[in-house]
């Protein structure tokens, strides 16, 4: 679930980082217009996987 979570958040970077140096949005260019319903589960995937990727923080402070 970690590796998942973190290739998720990495794709949702890459594309803000597209967004915001190029304005080309690469999730609506791969899967169809931002309004689509495949683009938008994407979307919603990637910001589940920022939310989930928070414990890594707690994950952190136990191990040091």
């Amino acid at each position: 679930m970690d590796t998942l979570a973190l290739t998720l958040v990495i794709v949702g970077a890459i594309n803000w980082g597209l967004i915001g140096l190029f304005q080309f949005d690469l999730v609506a260019a791969v899967f169809g217009s931002s309004s689509s319903v495949l683009s938008r589960i994407i979307y919603g995937l990637v910001g589940l996987a920022g939310i989930y990727s928070f414990k890594f923080y707690t994950d952190r402070e136990k191990t040091s």
